[in-house]
């Protein structure tokens, strides 16, 4: 099954369907250089201890920076990040960092500003699963800096629609 072009081709509709928070991982290489990219296959694992993880395709040109970091950052976007969800993902890696507002945290890690929340990772695992890698981090620190993260829908970034929230809301009171 797994070489059937009409399976792979619903499986990307499906996942593609499938509502998710957009991510951007960053590390920096044994030089200091930053290296990030758009990610939206990030979940928690555990929480005693705090642990996520997320994957990183096999002939991703970032590949070889985050499979050697010992350490990550998981950088959960806002609603108001899709310039930087969209540059991030863009095959021009050369306007990455310096279009972006970022600082080198103090456990030495790139992290974005104005994002939803900060999660700063050690990598404690690596699994091999197909044409990925799963990176599996545990928690060093983390910061939550906004109110609204980001949603990735049908290849689309954007803003939680205000009245799903406002719902939800009201269901509870």
């Amino acid at each position: 099954m797994s070489g059937n072009a009409d399976h792979k081709n619903n499986f990307k509709e499906i996942m593609g369907s499938y509502p998710t928070g957009v991510t951007v991982i960053t590390t920096s290489n044994e030089e200091g250089e930053p290296f990030g990219m758009t990610v939206n296959s990030f979940s928690s694992v555990s929480m005693d201890p705090l642990m996520i993880l997320w994957s990183v395709r096999k002939d991703a040109t970032e590949f070889d920076a985050f499979v050697h970091a010992e350490k990550f950052a998981v950088n959960i976007l806002d609603g108001d990040n899709i310039e930087v969800g969209n540059r991030f993902a863009s095959k021009d890696k050369s306007n990455r960092f310096n279009q972006t507002n970022w600082h080198l945290s103090a456990n030495g890690i790139p992290v974005l500003n104005e994002v939803y929340a900060v999660l700063e990772c050690e990598t404690v695992q690596k699994v091999e699963a197909g044409d990925h890698i799963v990176l599996i981090g545990q928690v060093l620190d983390l910061k939550k800096l906004s109110d609204t993260p980001m949603l990735y829908y049908k290849r689309e970034m954007g803003h939680i629609p205000k009245d799903w929230a406002n719902q939800i809301e009201a269901k509870s009171n």
